[in-house]
């Protein structure tokens, strides 16, 4: 401790070790905000981030960069994401899980059409976001991120 230190009292100093901490810098002064600079919404600060699994916390900020990603689209594009260190191509994101202590599953749908789920150890867990063109054009957009969120802040258990 250095005279510059403030005094906290425990519970002050509690808090500060419960609460996340982000941040991130980019070469564009104008560039959009991103997922670390934003406030947390309300459901991610009910539970101490010391009483989440590995997974739950990891599902919770996925859910804040995949909704920071779709703001960015444009409505004729969606979400997905590659496979980091393959060639598998991508998966559209269509939902999202976990499952205590320490996997994160995505459902989706590859460029062809077909189904598909990867289930990712938390440990192991690289997830490129990207924007692909609407399955269906003249329909709007279908935004995964937004919903998560959503379902995040309704849900007691968080």
């Amino acid at each position: 401790m250095t005279d510059n230190d403030p005094i906290r009292t425990t519970a002050e100093a509690a808090e500060a070790a419960a609460m996340p901490r982000a941040r991130a810098v980019h070469s564009d002064p104008e560039a959009p905000q991103s997922a670390e600079q934003k406030p947390l919404p309300k459901a991610l600060s009910r539970k101490p981030v010391d009483q989440k699994s590995p997974a739950e916390w990891a599902y919770e900020r996925l859910i804040l960069y995949i909704k920071n990603f779709e703001e960015q689209l444009d409505s004729e594009h969606e979400v997905a994401m590659g496979y980091a260190g393959s060639s598998t191509g991508a998966l559209r994101i269509e939902g999202m899980g976990f499952f205590d202590p320490d996997l994160i599953t995505f459902y989706g749908s590859d460029d062809a059409g077909t189904k598909t789920q990867l289930v990712q150890h938390v440990t192991q867990l690289n997830v490129m976001l990207r924007a692909l063109p609407k399955i269906v054009p003249e329909q709007a957009a279908r935004r995964i991120g937004f919903r998560l969120v959503d379902e995040l802040e309704s849900s007691e258990d968080t």
